[in-house]
């Protein structure tokens, strides 16, 4: 409103703050007291009269004056009843009608009048002198009585899966100040030393003066709550630091809370208020619910952490460190996994196998996570070993399969065995869900003068392409069943020569599925087209824009893994 009528010709700066203030008072009114949808109406006469409607659907409860017998000041979400709207409109009543009531004023032109002599206030004094004093008695609890269960509320879903501890102290900060307390601050222990060591680090401290925070920081450090067992969960007092908040607030009091979740420490909650004696038990009650919601933010916050370690561990884990240099040729490789905080389903590998052979793979492993870390922690050590024995392409992919279904036997096996000692339950050996499938290309290089020869079998997985020096292209392989789906199945391979120039592309289904709408990239044959437009360019040319291609064909990010490798003939 503010913003619309500064865009009005010859509004006077005093009808602008009249007319601001009074719509303030009406809207808090019905917000509060009636509970119900609002409706504001507001226009500008041709007598350049403010005139402003606010209708609530609750006609039974009247708005809300503060000359009628109670209390003229409260806290500030009651607003100032209808004293400042009669201080400042010409006119106002209120109109009933069936099943909604509106309260209405009219403001003259130029604003409220000014009566001879001392010069009368304008909207923002007497709306200051009409508002309540921060905290003034009762309101905490009045408040509290009306306010607490939905703060929480807010306060749990504005806390609820927040990822980064440092992300949940600076919401807690945001919350308790200056709403509950004037300052607080959040110290952190070390996780190491979560049974009684030290903090991690200084206090995360704020205050409702900006200028406050670096002297107050400077004193609670000097002396921190303790850690350890010794602190009791509830509040206790801290020590009032008066010497980082100045003589106008020498006294108060501070409260120190302890962060707790699941029986471990995370930290301490200290919070201060001027002027105070004690804090009103309704907030300590109050803050002492919070802090539970906080120290479990912390400690969801602080797990996530240490998932995304282990998994980035394991991640590197399961892939090769570096991917081998072989004589002739030229490679690239593309790996971005969708999900950073877990094992990705997508892997590859490029190693010597020997006797002037080299090896490469590229995966897709059914789903994420641990399920998928246990397959690729089967796949690319069998690969590497079988290759290194001598087996062919073919035999390599047979073998593979086969230990992919034992393993799947003997798991589902020994859950069977775990569920009948548990329940006392009949279950015939095998039974369960054999769900470790895997897609996978799979090829030997072997370079010769000249060129490069090229075996390689697909079982499952998008078949690779071969893209010429001309632009020409393609396909390398026939498609074949999954990894660890067919018992006894027989897996063939296809053997080409690669000629200098010549560039073969393998990817994951991360390419060719990647979807705009309900198009895939590689409809119409879209992933040999792309191919198509790169001829001339060096491996890393081609992965780069093969990669660009696929982020860019639909506006929201890739949703599954993306791998892709270019092995190029020079």
């Amino acid at each position: 409103m503010r913003a619309a009528l500064t865009e009005v010709p010859g509004v006077a700066p005093r009808l602008l703050d009249d007319a601001l203030a009074v719509v303030s008072e009406l809207v808090t009114n019905s917000v509060v007291h009636a509970g119900t949808e609002m409706d504001l109406d507001w226009c500008l006469e041709e007598s350049g009269a403010f005139v402003v409607e606010v209708g609530d659907r609750h006609p039974a409860r009247p708005p809300r004056d503060a000359t009628a017998g109670e209390p003229p000041y409260e806290i500030p979400e009651y607003g100032r009843g209808l004293r400042l709207v009669g201080a400042l409109a010409e006119s106002w009543g209120v109109t009933y009608r069936t099943g909604a009531k509106s309260v209405w004023a009219r403001l003259p032109p130029g604003g409220s009048e000014t009566p001879p002599g001392p010069r009368a206030p304008d909207a923002l004094e007497v709306a200051e002198d009409l508002a309540p004093q921060p905290r003034r008695a009762g309101g905490d609890r009045d408040w509290l009585g009306r306010g607490a269960l939905s703060f929480l509320a807010e306060a749990s879903d504005l806390l609820a899966g927040q990822l980064d501890e440092n992300l949940v102290t600076a919401l807690t900060g945001q919350l308790i100040v200056p709403r509950l307390a004037d300052w607080c601050a959040v110290w952190l222990e070390d996780e190491a030393s979560a049974r009684g060591g030290s903090y991690d680090g200084p206090a995360r401290v704020w205050h409702a003066s900006e200028n406050r925070i670096e002297e107050l920081r400077g004193v609670l450090e000097k002396e921190p709550p303790r850690t350890g067992d010794g602190l009791g969960f509830g509040p206790e007092p801290y020590p009032w630091p008066g010497a980082a908040l100045g003589p106008r607030d020498a006294d108060g009091t501070a409260l120190a809370y302890r962060l707790v979740a699941g029986g471990r420490p995370l930290g301490t909650l200290v919070i201060g208020r001027c002027g105070l004696a004690r804090f009103p038990d309704e907030i300590t009650g109050l803050v002492e619910d919070l802090a539970r919601r906080v120290a479990l933010a912390i400690g969801a916050a602080r797990q996530y952490a240490r998932q995304a370690t282990i998994s980035a561990v394991l991640q590197r884990g399961l892939l090769p460190g570096a991917v081998a240099q072989i004589p002739g040729m030229s490679s690239a490789l593309v790996y971005e996994p969708c999900d950073k905080s877990g094992p990705s389903g997508d892997f590859y590998d490029l190693f010597p196998a020997g006797d002037g052979r080299w090896c490469f793979a590229i995966g897709d492993v059914q789903g994420k996570g641990p399920e998928a870390a246990v397959v690729i922690g089967l796949a690319r050590p069998w690969l590497r070993l079988l290759a290194r024995e001598g087996y062919r392409v073919a035999d390599v992919l047979d073998r593979l399969n086969q230990l992919l279904l034992d393993d799947a036997t003997e798991a589902a096996d020994a859950a069977a065995r775990a569920l009948v000692a548990a329940d006392g339950l009949a279950v015939t050996p095998g039974d369960g869900p054999q769900t470790r499938f895997l897609s996978l290309l799979y090829g030997e290089l072997t370079p010769y003068d000249g060129g490069v020869g090229c075996t390689l079998a697909s079982a499952g997985h998008p078949l690779p392409l071969v893209l010429g020096p001309d632009g020409t292209v393609r396909t390398a392989a026939r498609p074949q069943t999954l990894l660890g789906v067919v018992e006894d199945e027989t897996y063939v391979s296809e053997t080409l020569d690669l000629l200098p120039g010549d560039s073969l592309l393998c990817v994951t289904d991360g390419v060719t599925e990647r979807r705009c709408g309900s198009r895939q990239f590689d409809d119409a044959d879209g992933l040999a087209e792309a191919l198509a437009s790169c001829a001339g360019l060096t491996a890393e040319e081609i992965a780069e824009r093969i990669r660009h291609l696929v982020h860019t064909f639909g506006e929201a990010p890739p949703e599954d893994d993306l791998a892709l490798l270019v092995l190029q003939a020079e």
